[in-house]
């Protein structure tokens, strides 16, 4: 690997975009039982089992964005899970106050990372 600053700023990044799903996904999975009430709850057809495909996607994808391997693929398979997942998460048009605040919060950081994601698509193209 080049040891020149563009690639050991584009490696750091990957490891933050990839890490961050990578994290996100374990972390479901210890909260499986609740995000399937609350998916049901939004109108998911067979929550559970978009829980843990989605869950699978965030890890295998995170991984390979992490690792530098299919990040095209990857990336973009992790926009369409932002597309999916953030509006049902982070909803905050349907809700009040501090809350409504912390929803807007995670909405933008979700377009962020799309942003980050779409950034590296297309230097890997």
């Amino acid at each position: 690997m080049p040891v020149d600053l563009p690639s050991i700023l584009l490696f750091l990044g990957r490891l933050l975009l990839g890490g961050a799903f990578v994290f996100a996904g374990l972390r479901n999975i210890l909260n499986a039982a609740f995000l399937t009430g609350l998916m049901a709850a939004r109108g998911m057809p067979q929550a559970r089992l978009a829980l843990w495909a989605g869950i699978v996607l965030q890890i295998i994808a995170g991984v390979l964005v992490m690792a530098g391997l299919w990040t095209a693929l990857a990336g973009a398979v992790l926009v369409l899970f932002l597309i999916v997942a953030t509006p049902m998460f982070h909803n905050f048009w349907d809700h009040q106050g501090p809350d409504r605040a912390a929803r807007i919060n995670g909405f933008v950081g979700n377009v962020a990372l799309g942003g980050g994601f779409l950034t590296l698509i297309a230097q890997s193209l």
